[in-house]
């Protein structure tokens, strides 16, 4: 076989042209980067339990007085109160009345009313807060006013951003009302419903 001048460039111009593409072909882009999404954000662990709040409470009060006399009725008034929220604990101090008219003994004596200065401790749990006070207590019957002191626990729940409900029940303790040498002790539990702001 013979080749001319032109049969071996030719063939050459012919390799290459063919052999290009696959030369070009083996280069790989530059990868796409890859996205990654957005850690999604922790958890809440609790509600917002700050600021001022004031309501009104209606519930029951049973009265044991010395001698053998006790009493129990109806009792409802108003709360007013301010709380911290330290994340999962809450503090707070309260001042609440209740109005009584709770006869003690058969006519011995009435309990009219109490007022209370409350000290509270809680746990955040979100849309609900437990927690436990105590403080003291002033109340006034006809044998004469007393001061004690008062010790219990509540619950509230947010029912929107402004409102909660909830319940508390309260130990009350009183030495002597007035100079009768009578003293007693009162077991209350009330609904409550507080506007915050």
């Amino acid at each position: 076989m013979k080749f001319d001048r032109f049969t071996l460039p030719l063939a050459a111009a012919l390799a290459t042209a063919v052999a290009a593409p696959a030369v070009a072909g083996s280069y790989d882009p530059a990868p796409e980067p890859v996205q990654v999404a957005p850690a999604a954000p922790a958890p809440v662990l609790g509600g917002d339990w700050g600021g001022g709040y004031a309501g009104l409470q209606l519930g029951f009060a049973d009265v044991d007085a010395d001698g053998g006399l006790n009493g129990d009725g109806e009792i409802y008034g108003v709360h007013a109160g301010y709380r911290w929220d330290m994340g999962t604990l809450v503090y707070g101090v309260e001042v609440d009345y209740d109005d009584a008219g709770i006869d003690i003994g058969n006519g011995a004596a009435e309990l009219d009313d109490v007022m209370r200065l409350k000290g509270q401790v809680g746990y955040d749990m979100g849309s609900t807060l437990l927690y436990a006070t105590a403080g003291v207590a002033n109340a006034d019957t006809t044998l004469g006013d007393e001061t004690g002191w008062l010790a219990g626990g509540g619950l509230a729940w947010a029912v929107s951003p402004s409102w909660t409900v909830g319940g508390e029940i309260l130990y009350h303790d009183f030495d002597e009302f007035g100079n009768s040498g009578i003293g007693a002790d009162a077991t209350t539990a009330t609904l409550r419903a507080s506007f915050r702001f």
